[in-house]
């Protein structure tokens, strides 16, 4: 198949962008990567009236260091950000995360701020930025990512509103992270997913964070407040991994049960708790 009548803009900057979306509203979508959208207009999955392209706009393909944060542009690819050295030495949950997005070749054309603002709970970008609690640059405000992904394909976004950037916070010492997921096939959708933010002082557990993925509706935290002010162990890894699986309800799945992916929950996050905290100490 192939995508119903649309009008095409080239955008020749993020402004003109934005003027555009303002002027359209939900009939205007946005191509950057276009590695989720060409399929789904494709498909005639979604039927805009308006395209605008945001490749012609100047000073948003860069990764730039920003106040303890590296600041991801809109039309960074995620190829480009896996080579860059900022990222593989401030960010390194972002540099793991990756190469577990699609394939090389969707790899060359898909951006990271595009994988954020698909929203599709099963990714491995949002999953990452809501584990570091990283934020996202909107046209007119940042949002924290743990406030941006709504549900299934949906986040804060208004009609008019458009992606700049997203800010991932830099590693500080101390830290160690960490994302494991489980798939059928590389490349694949995640069945289950998990990212662990650990900060050490003194052989201690002094803050922690942990998300979740594809088991749920979107990227979410969830508690595990009881690993502060702990070392951890094999014992204390696998207590704290029952106790997020036990407070999920992941969806069936032509791939697994509800019960099988809890399992796999449960083995992720004892693995990334476990890798967190070797690479903090």
């Amino acid at each position: 198949m192939k995508p119903v009548p649309f009008t095409y803009v080239r955008a020749e900057s993020a402004e003109h962008a934005v003027e555009t979306l303002r002027a359209h509203g939900d009939e205007a979508k946005i191509l950057a990567g276009g590695q989720s959208l060409l399929p789904a207009l494709n498909m005639r999955l979604l039927r805009p009236g308006v395209l605008v392209d945001l490749n012609f706009a100047a000073d948003l393909d860069a990764v730039t260091e920003d106040d303890g944060s590296l600041r991801v542009g809109a039309l960074v690819r995620q190829a480009a950000a896996q080579r860059s050295k900022l990222v593989r030495t401030g960010c390194p949950l972002l540099a793991e995360s990756l190469p577990l997005v699609g394939h090389v070749v969707t790899r060359n054309r898909g951006t990271v701020c595009g994988s954020v603002a698909h929203a599709d709970a099963a990714a491995e970008l949002p999953l990452a930025l809501v584990a570091l609690g990283g934020e996202v640059v909107t046209s007119r405000r940042t949002v924290p990512a743990s406030e941006f992904f709504v549900t299934h394909f949906t986040t804060a976004l208004e009609p008019d509103e458009l992606v700049i950037a997203t800010t991932w916070p830099r590693l500080r010492p101390g830290q160690g992270c960490a994302l494991e997921e489980f798939a059928v096939r590389h490349g694949d959708f995640a069945l289950a997913s998990t990212a662990c933010v650990l900060h050490i002082e003194e052989g201690q557990v002094t803050d922690a964070r942990l998300a979740v993925g594809s088991v749920t509706d979107r990227p979410d935290l969830v508690d595990v407040s009881p690993l502060v002010g702990q070392a951890v162990d094999a014992a204390v890894a696998r207590s704290i991994a029952a106790a997020v699986a036990a407070s999920i309800d992941p969806p069936p799945n032509l791939h697994g049960s509800p019960g099988y992916r809890r399992h796999l929950i449960e083995v992720l996050v004892e693995r990334a708790v476990g890798r967190a905290w070797a690479a903090a100490s």
